[in-house]
């Protein structure tokens, strides 16, 4: 991540099919996070979000409820725009695929890959899974079903679509991994998608017939086709900054770094890649991704009935306390699980007995001596923590904070601060308040409520004690 030119990120978008979940949250945050800390660093950050609103599955839970699918879709994107309140995020710019531009510039892109001869129409038979919205092959079911979706029947499909000629770029991208060590972080990922390019690669569909699946954006001089969820969505990458119209907007914040779970793996860095190039355009610039939040070591699902609803969690122990656990405790790259003990026993331990007993006990001393503050010198990113997050490593941003938190509470212990007297005492103040302002800065980009709260708190010259940041749960 450079600091010296404009910086696009962009999470995937998440399906309209329903609520926001926690899996997704994290997502979001992790983005946030890096978008903050951009911001903070001196960049200037064109941060996207939105929402994919065509294919198969959206339009089958329109048809469940009876509604209209543009009316389905409305209700939905609203819930997770919506989280832009709830989990405090600093996204500028919230893309519908439903957007009349963005539809425009998947039709522009559609027709410049088929002008360079990379798409086709063939008659195909295929295993879908239409959760994943994709084909599935028999290697990667697991007793006949999509591991992802295991609640949901396999569905043979067999019709005459157009196809993209995804086996053209197989050298091409694998070029790409090369010359790009860090092209997909974590560096497992990357060579897990190049071992799957290396092994060759089929042609997939991108359209679907308009008489079964009317959802869609309609294919270019073709009005009995609709483009493949996949082949739209991917486009708002573009679409979102002015493409193909605003060009110099594009230029200016091409190319991205996205946001994706590691379902998204093959999507993101090979199949979306491997339409840039067919459309003439340079590859994204870096492409992280996560893995999946557990519960109790089994993936949430609606299925199963473990998922986690963010804005309940938000709503009961407030927006920070959810943000922390996510970038703190589960690991950016890997699986990591969530139970309600296990948030609840981070909150007290971290949050009450952590940042908000430090910064209470510290506010009381200097209160009850009259204490006068120096003045807030300007304040930078410690160097552990800024290292951490240039490398997407949040979770050892805050082990660093947070072990200075641990530090502050063992020099009040051992020096006894609070039967010092004098210049003693009012060294130690003043050391224990420069350590809480750098705190509270570093913890900016992740806990951007509570940084503030305790920046204006210890503001000075004079500091009092407030009400706890966060109060103990029992």
């Amino acid at each position: 991540m450079s600091n010296s030119k404009p910086f696009y990120l962009t999470t995937t978008l998440p399906y309209v099919n329903s609520a926001p979940h926690l899996g997704f949250a994290l997502e979001i945050v992790q983005a946030d996070a890096i978008a903050r800390f951009k911001r903070l660093q001196g960049n200037e950050v064109f941060f996207n979000f939105g929402t994919d609103e065509h294919g198969l599955k959206i339009y089958r839970k329109a048809l469940e409820q009876n509604k209209e699918p543009q009316q389905y879709v409305d209700e939905y994107a609203k819930k997770f725009d919506d989280l832009k309140s709830s989990l405090n995020l600093s996204y500028n710019n919230f893309i519908r695929t439903t957007d009349k531009n963005h539809i425009k510039a998947a039709q522009e892109f559609w027709n410049l890959c088929f002008k360079n001869g990379d798409i086709y129409k063939k008659l195909y038979k295929i295993k879908y899974c239409v959760g994943c919205e994709l084909e599935k092959t028999d290697s990667e079911l697991e007793n006949g079903r999509c591991p992802i979706h295991p609640s949901l029947e396999i569905e043979i499909i067999e019709e005459e679509n157009y196809f993209f000629r995804f086996s053209k770029y197989q050298n091409k991208l694998l070029d790409l991994y090369q010359r790009n060590p860090d092209f997909v972080i974590p560096k497992h990922r990357l060579k897990e998608i190049a071992t799957f390019v290396s092994g060759g690669l089929e042609d997939f569909s991108v359209s679907r017939l308009k008489k079964k699946m009317p959802w869609g954006i309609d294919v270019p001089n073709d009005s009995d086709h609709v483009m493949f969820v996949w082949f739209d969505a991917l486009v708002n990458y573009v679409s979102a900054i002015g493409w193909p119209d605003d060009k110099e907007s594009f230029e200016k914040w091409w190319p991205v770094v996205q946001f994706a779970g590691k379902d998204n793996l093959r999507q993101q860095s090979a199949i979306w890649q491997a339409m840039l190039f067919s459309a003439g355009l340079t590859p994204s610039g870096q492409i992280f991704i996560h893995g999946f939040i557990t519960s109790e070591g089994e993936k949430m699902s609606k299925s199963r009935g473990n998922v986690v609803d963010p804005f309940v969690f938000v709503e009961k122990f407030g927006t920070d306390a959810l943000r922390y656990y996510l970038l703190a405790k589960i690991n950016p790259t890997e699986d990591s699980d969530f139970t309600s003990k296990k948030f609840k026993d981070v909150y007290n331990a971290d949050l009450a007995n952590g940042i908000g007993n430090l910064a209470a006990r510290v506010a009381a001393m200097a209160q009850k001596d009259g204490y006068k503050a120096p003045s807030v010198k300007p304040l930078k990113f410690s160097k552990e923590v800024a290292e951490a997050v240039e490398n997407y490593k949040l979770d050892e941003a805050l082990s660093y904070i947070w072990l200075q938190i641990k530090k502050a509470d063992l020099f009040i212990n051992k020096r006894g601060v609070w039967n010092l007297n004098g210049k003693a005492k009012e060294a130690a103040l003043t050391n224990l308040i420069q350590n809480i302002r750098q705190i509270a800065y570093d913890l900016k980009p992740f806990m951007p409520e509570t940084s503030e709260k305790i920046e204006n708190q210890y503001h000075g010259p004079t500091i009092n004690s407030e009400q706890p940041l966060f109060p103990r749960l029992k």
